[in-house]
């Protein structure tokens, strides 16, 4: 729905846009406990995350406004994503992570020929320190939430939805928050919808955020902001400061939902089961949804015909080191020890 974006997209030929095109079909489904549920796996976008679809309408922005220097602040999806759509459309990308950013992410946002800064401090120092880089060096800030092109880029997972459902829209979502802006996003798409009279209802939206990084939880719980360093294995969803904290409230208060707060534990078996029963291998923040779930489920908060869906935001070899705490090397023998440990003579 090209007319439902602040972009011209006739300015560019059918080559550039080929480059930045999603998976077809994201939207799966399977069983669990004999329930129905739905996820919505972005694992296999362009750099294997949902950070694709914002960093595609920036880089087009750019491109359309004649910018060839972008920049981000990011835990690592976010600066990933955008090192390699920069890549791709022939732009510069300057990245700023906190130096405790998975090796993974790190090396993915070096392939792709970013420049990269490693910032010795937290995920809303890069942030700050980002914006007074930018604005003394004239770059295009794609920033979450600062850029507000990030919330009308991640509202298109909605359209995909609409789509791949036909219409028949899931009753309730569970969506992974950090800064807020993916539940934000996801709010706008069912809003324009709405307005567009193409549903009726928007869907009840669950922020689902690590106990170690909950300022929206607490938000919500109290009526007040008050600022705790983060700190959690999530770190997609690892903000201290969330910087669209208001409007990601407003998302949930206005679809009757609400926010769960898990740990750590609980995120890494999400992970597990996520993988081992639907073949997914989802990062820490993206099978937070499916703790979150699970809690729900087991409070019997979730009615049985409740049409669920997840949203996978990220692919879990972006942080192998999570996996590494439920997968442990298994012992390694000889080919004449595998032998008689099989029983073959």
């Amino acid at each position: 729905y090209p007319d439902l974006w602040p972009i011209n997209f006739t300015k560019f030929d059918e080559t550039i846009l080929n480059r930045l095109t999603l998976p077809e079909d994201q939207l799966l489904s399977f069983k669990f406990n004999d329930a129905d549920i739905l996820l919505m796996d972005e694992t296999r976008n362009p750099t294997l995350s949902y950070k694709d679809r914002a960093s595609f309408l920036v880089a087009l922005k750019a491109k359309e406004l004649g910018i060839k220097e972008i920049s981000a602040a990011s835990t690592g999806n976010a600066g990933s994503s955008l090192a390699g759509i920069c890549a791709r459309l022939g732009l510069t990308s300057h990245i700023f992570v906190p130096s405790s950013i998975p090796t993974a992410k790190r090396i993915q946002v070096q392939s792709y020929g970013a420049n990269i800064y490693l910032v010795d401090g937290s995920y809303d120092d890069a942030f700050d320190l980002c914006l007074e880089v930018s604005n003394e060096k004239k770059w295009y800030n794609r920033n979450t939430a600062y850029n507000p092109l990030t919330i009308e880029g991640k509202k298109s997972a909605v359209y995909d939805i609409l789509i791949s459902s036909k219409g028949k829209l899931p009753d309730t979502i569970f969506i992974p928050v950090g800064d807020g802006v993916i539940i934000s996003g996801i709010y706008k798409g069912f809003y324009d919808l709405k307005k567009l009279g193409w549903i009726e209802e928007i869907p009840k939206l669950i922020a689902v955020q690590a106990e170690g990084s909950n300022a929206l939880f607490r938000y919500l719980e109290t009526g007040k902001f008050e600022f705790k360093p983060a700190e959690t294995i999530a770190d997609s969803i690892c903000a201290g400061a969330p910087r669209n904290l208001y409007m990601a409230a407003d998302a949930v208060k206005s679809t009757n939902g609400k926010a769960i707060s898990v740990s750590d534990d609980e995120i890494l078996s999400a992970q597990k089961i996520i993988a081992n029963q639907f073949g997914i291998l989802a990062e820490p923040s993206s099978a937070a949804t499916f703790a979150g779930y699970l809690e729900l489920s087991e409070a019997n908060e979730i009615a049985p015909e409740e049409k669920v869906l997840l949203l996978i935001t990220g692919n879990g070899l972006k942080d192998t080191t999570a996996m590494e705490q439920w997968n442990k090397i298994p012992q390694a023998h000889s080919y004449l020890e595998w032998k008689d440990i099989f029983s073959i003579k």
